[in-house]
Protein backbone atom coordinates (compact mmCIF):
# COMPACT_ATOMS: atom_id res chain seq x y z
CA UNK A 1 0.00 0.00 0.00
CA UNK A 2 1.17 3.35 -0.63
CA UNK A 3 1.94 5.89 1.60
CA UNK A 4 1.26 8.59 0.21
CA UNK A 5 -1.52 8.05 -1.91
CA UNK A 6 -3.25 4.86 -4.39
CA UNK A 7 -0.91 4.53 -7.23
CA UNK A 8 -2.79 6.63 -9.97
CA UNK A 9 -4.36 4.43 -12.91
CA UNK A 10 -3.59 7.58 -15.27
CA UNK A 11 0.50 6.79 -16.16
CA UNK A 12 1.11 10.34 -16.49
CA UNK A 13 -0.13 11.30 -12.95
CA UNK A 14 1.66 8.48 -11.41
CA UNK A 15 4.56 9.80 -13.13
CA UNK A 16 3.86 13.39 -11.44
CA UNK A 17 2.70 12.02 -8.07
CA UNK A 18 5.94 9.90 -7.57
CA UNK A 19 7.95 13.11 -8.61
CA UNK A 20 6.13 14.83 -6.10
CA UNK A 21 6.51 12.54 -3.49
CA UNK A 22 10.87 12.09 -4.34
CA UNK A 23 10.96 15.96 -3.99
CA UNK A 24 9.43 15.97 -0.90
CA UNK A 25 12.02 13.26 0.10
CA UNK A 26 14.61 14.95 -1.01
CA UNK A 27 15.93 13.38 -4.31
CA UNK A 28 16.08 14.67 -7.46
CA UNK A 29 13.91 12.50 -9.91
CA UNK A 30 13.42 13.19 -13.21
CA UNK A 31 11.45 11.38 -15.92
CA UNK A 32 12.82 10.37 -19.47
CA UNK A 33 11.63 8.34 -22.30
CA UNK A 34 8.31 8.53 -24.17
CA UNK A 35 6.56 10.03 -21.27
CA UNK A 36 9.21 13.13 -21.13
CA UNK A 37 8.12 13.55 -24.61
CA UNK A 38 4.80 13.28 -24.35
CA UNK A 39 5.44 16.12 -20.87
CA UNK A 40 6.94 18.59 -23.27
CA UNK A 41 5.41 18.36 -26.46
CA UNK A 42 1.59 18.76 -24.48
CA UNK A 43 -1.28 19.54 -26.96
CA UNK A 44 1.50 20.31 -29.85
CA UNK A 45 1.96 16.56 -29.72
CA UNK A 46 1.22 15.91 -33.45
CA UNK A 47 -1.39 12.34 -33.19
CA UNK A 48 1.12 10.86 -36.18
CA UNK A 49 3.58 10.74 -33.69
CA UNK A 50 1.15 9.37 -30.40
CA UNK A 51 1.56 6.19 -28.86
CA UNK A 52 0.93 4.43 -25.37
CA UNK A 53 2.93 5.27 -22.66
CA UNK A 54 3.01 2.08 -20.37
CA UNK A 55 6.14 2.20 -18.36
CA UNK A 56 7.77 5.38 -16.30
CA UNK A 57 11.25 5.89 -16.87
CA UNK A 58 13.35 8.16 -14.12
CA UNK A 59 16.94 9.03 -13.47
CA UNK A 60 18.27 9.60 -10.10
CA UNK A 61 21.50 10.72 -9.11
CA UNK A 62 24.42 8.88 -8.24
CA UNK A 63 24.70 7.35 -5.11
CA UNK A 64 20.90 7.93 -4.41
CA UNK A 65 19.81 4.71 -5.67
CA UNK A 66 19.09 3.05 -2.35
CA UNK A 67 16.56 5.67 -1.14
CA UNK A 68 14.98 5.38 -4.75
CA UNK A 69 14.57 1.77 -4.02
CA UNK A 70 12.85 2.66 -0.52
CA UNK A 71 10.75 5.31 -1.85
CA UNK A 72 8.86 3.13 -4.49
CA UNK A 73 9.08 0.13 -1.75
CA UNK A 74 6.70 2.36 0.19
CA UNK A 75 4.70 3.40 -2.69
CA UNK A 76 3.50 0.15 -3.39
CA UNK A 77 5.98 -1.03 -6.31
CA UNK A 78 7.50 -4.59 -6.24
CA UNK A 79 11.22 -5.20 -6.62
CA UNK A 80 12.72 -6.96 -9.23
CA UNK A 81 14.73 -7.68 -6.10
CA UNK A 82 17.76 -10.23 -8.78
CA UNK A 83 18.12 -7.61 -11.07
CA UNK A 84 18.50 -4.72 -8.59
CA UNK A 85 21.03 -6.67 -6.53
CA UNK A 86 23.25 -7.22 -9.32
CA UNK A 87 23.21 -3.74 -10.80
CA UNK A 88 21.52 -1.42 -8.52
CA UNK A 89 24.11 1.03 -8.17
CA UNK A 90 23.36 2.26 -11.72
CA UNK A 91 19.72 1.01 -12.69
CA UNK A 92 16.65 -0.33 -10.86
CA UNK A 93 13.78 -2.04 -12.06
CA UNK A 94 10.14 -1.97 -10.32
CA UNK A 95 6.36 -3.22 -11.19
CA UNK A 96 3.02 -1.85 -10.39
CA UNK A 97 1.22 -5.44 -10.56
CA UNK A 98 -2.05 -3.55 -10.30
CA UNK A 99 -1.93 -1.96 -13.65
CA UNK A 100 0.62 -3.91 -15.68
CA UNK A 101 3.40 -1.54 -15.23
CA UNK A 102 7.26 -1.19 -15.06
CA UNK A 103 9.15 2.08 -12.90
CA UNK A 104 12.81 1.93 -14.73
CA UNK A 105 15.12 4.27 -12.56
CA UNK A 106 18.73 5.09 -14.03
CA UNK A 107 20.85 6.15 -11.09
CA UNK A 108 23.57 8.32 -12.05
CA UNK A 109 24.29 7.52 -16.05
CA UNK A 110 22.00 6.42 -18.53
CA UNK A 111 23.66 2.85 -20.22
CA UNK A 112 22.12 1.47 -22.84
CA UNK A 113 24.27 1.18 -26.37
CA UNK A 114 26.14 3.59 -24.45
CA UNK A 115 27.21 5.82 -21.59
CA UNK A 116 25.20 9.29 -21.14
CA UNK A 117 26.14 11.36 -17.86
CA UNK A 118 22.30 12.18 -17.95
CA UNK A 119 22.28 13.05 -14.06
CA UNK A 120 25.48 15.33 -15.01
CA UNK A 121 22.45 18.30 -15.38
CA UNK A 122 19.32 17.50 -13.10
CA UNK A 123 18.68 20.49 -12.27
CA UNK A 124 18.47 22.53 -15.79
CA UNK A 125 14.38 21.15 -15.77
CA UNK A 126 12.55 20.31 -12.74
CA UNK A 127 10.46 17.33 -14.28
CA UNK A 128 12.60 16.13 -17.01
CA UNK A 129 15.67 15.51 -18.10
CA UNK A 130 17.07 18.35 -20.47
CA UNK A 131 15.89 18.24 -23.81
CA UNK A 132 19.15 17.44 -25.28
CA UNK A 133 19.72 14.45 -22.96
CA UNK A 134 16.46 13.16 -23.55
CA UNK A 135 17.31 13.37 -27.30
CA UNK A 136 20.48 11.68 -27.06
CA UNK A 137 18.60 8.49 -25.30
CA UNK A 138 16.93 8.23 -28.63
CA UNK A 139 19.93 8.96 -30.89
CA UNK A 140 22.28 6.42 -28.85
CA UNK A 141 20.22 3.82 -30.15
CA UNK A 142 22.39 1.76 -33.16
CA UNK A 143 19.51 -0.08 -34.23
CA UNK A 144 16.63 2.41 -34.06
CA UNK A 145 13.50 1.29 -34.43
CA UNK A 146 10.21 2.71 -35.54
CA UNK A 147 8.88 3.69 -31.73
CA UNK A 148 12.03 5.48 -30.98
CA UNK A 149 12.42 7.42 -34.41
CA UNK A 150 8.70 8.43 -33.77
CA UNK A 151 9.77 9.75 -30.80
CA UNK A 152 12.78 11.78 -32.41
CA UNK A 153 10.27 13.10 -34.87
CA UNK A 154 7.55 14.42 -31.98
CA UNK A 155 10.48 16.02 -30.42
CA UNK A 156 11.91 18.03 -33.19
CA UNK A 157 8.66 18.90 -34.58
CA UNK A 158 8.10 20.68 -31.23
CA UNK A 159 11.14 21.75 -30.53
CA UNK A 160 14.02 24.20 -31.75
CA UNK A 161 17.52 23.30 -32.15
CA UNK A 162 20.00 25.63 -30.94
CA UNK A 163 22.57 26.64 -28.31
CA UNK A 164 20.45 26.46 -25.01
CA UNK A 165 18.62 24.47 -22.63
CA UNK A 166 15.16 26.98 -22.67
CA UNK A 167 12.59 24.65 -24.17
CA UNK A 168 15.25 23.98 -26.85
CA UNK A 169 16.98 20.97 -27.86
CA UNK A 170 20.98 22.34 -26.96
CA UNK A 171 23.03 21.24 -29.72
CA UNK A 172 26.11 22.43 -28.08
CA UNK A 173 25.56 20.06 -25.10
CA UNK A 174 25.03 16.93 -27.84
CA UNK A 175 28.24 18.21 -29.91
CA UNK A 176 30.02 18.08 -26.54
CA UNK A 177 29.32 14.83 -25.74
CA UNK A 178 29.80 13.43 -28.83
CA UNK A 179 33.05 15.05 -29.27
CA UNK A 180 33.97 13.16 -25.83
CA UNK A 181 33.54 9.72 -27.62
CA UNK A 182 34.13 8.58 -30.81
CA UNK A 183 31.52 5.84 -30.24
CA UNK A 184 29.03 7.37 -29.28
CA UNK A 185 29.48 10.07 -31.84
CA UNK A 186 29.56 7.63 -34.68
CA UNK A 187 26.03 6.01 -33.53
CA UNK A 188 24.66 9.46 -33.74
CA UNK A 189 25.66 9.76 -37.29
CA UNK A 190 24.13 6.66 -38.25
CA UNK A 191 21.17 7.42 -36.47
CA UNK A 192 20.67 11.30 -37.93
CA UNK A 193 21.20 9.66 -41.27
CA UNK A 194 18.46 7.31 -40.57
CA UNK A 195 16.19 9.67 -39.46
CA UNK A 196 16.59 11.73 -42.65
CA UNK A 197 15.75 9.04 -44.99
CA UNK A 198 12.74 7.82 -42.71
CA UNK A 199 11.24 11.52 -43.18
CA UNK A 200 9.26 10.10 -46.32
CA UNK A 201 7.48 7.45 -44.24
CA UNK A 202 6.20 10.05 -41.80
CA UNK A 203 2.31 11.13 -41.83
CA UNK A 204 2.88 14.74 -41.36
CA UNK A 205 2.85 17.44 -44.09
CA UNK A 206 5.48 17.86 -46.42
CA UNK A 207 6.44 21.51 -44.92
CA UNK A 208 6.44 19.86 -40.95
CA UNK A 209 9.03 17.19 -42.45
CA UNK A 210 11.08 20.04 -43.44
CA UNK A 211 10.96 21.47 -40.44
CA UNK A 212 12.63 18.51 -39.13
CA UNK A 213 14.67 18.19 -41.72
CA UNK A 214 16.50 21.23 -41.19
CA UNK A 215 16.54 20.71 -37.46
CA UNK A 216 18.13 17.23 -37.68
CA UNK A 217 20.49 19.24 -40.24
CA UNK A 218 21.75 21.88 -37.74
CA UNK A 219 22.29 19.27 -34.67
CA UNK A 220 24.18 17.85 -37.44
CA UNK A 221 26.67 20.73 -38.30
CA UNK A 222 26.91 21.76 -34.32
CA UNK A 223 28.33 18.14 -33.83
CA UNK A 224 30.55 17.97 -36.53
CA UNK A 225 32.04 21.76 -36.01
CA UNK A 226 32.75 20.88 -32.17
CA UNK A 227 36.23 20.50 -31.64
CA UNK A 228 37.86 16.93 -31.69
CA UNK A 229 40.62 15.76 -29.35
CA UNK A 230 43.45 13.82 -30.76
CA UNK A 231 42.33 10.74 -28.77
CA UNK A 232 39.04 10.84 -30.57
CA UNK A 233 40.84 11.46 -34.27
CA UNK A 234 42.74 8.14 -33.44
CA UNK A 235 39.89 5.68 -32.47
CA UNK A 236 38.27 7.56 -35.79
CA UNK A 237 40.92 5.86 -38.00
CA UNK A 238 40.14 2.80 -36.91
CA UNK A 239 36.77 3.34 -37.94
CA UNK A 240 34.17 0.59 -37.82
CA UNK A 241 36.65 -1.94 -38.26
CA UNK A 242 36.42 -2.52 -34.13
CA UNK A 243 32.74 -2.35 -32.55
CA UNK A 244 32.12 0.76 -30.78
CA UNK A 245 28.70 0.36 -28.84
CA UNK A 246 27.86 -2.71 -26.45
CA UNK A 247 24.38 -4.65 -26.94
CA UNK A 248 22.24 -3.82 -23.96
CA UNK A 249 20.51 -6.55 -22.38
CA UNK A 250 16.76 -7.32 -22.89
CA UNK A 251 15.02 -7.12 -19.24
CA UNK A 252 12.02 -9.09 -18.41
CA UNK A 253 9.24 -6.86 -18.13
CA UNK A 254 7.44 -9.34 -15.58
CA UNK A 255 4.66 -10.36 -18.94
CA UNK A 256 3.73 -6.57 -19.40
Amino acid sequence: MSVNGPIAEDVAEEAMRLLVTAERAGIPLRVLGGMAIVLHAGDDLHPAFKREIRDIDFVAPKGKGRRVAELLVAEGYEPNRTFNAMHGARRLLFYDEAHARQVDVFVGTFEMCHVLPVSERLSVEPVTVPLAELLMTKLQIVKLNAKDRNDVYALLLTHDVAGHDDETVNARRIAELCARDWGLYRTVEISLDRLREGLAEVNVRDEQKELIAERLGRLRAAIEAEPKSARWKMRARVGDRVRWYEDPEEVEKGGY
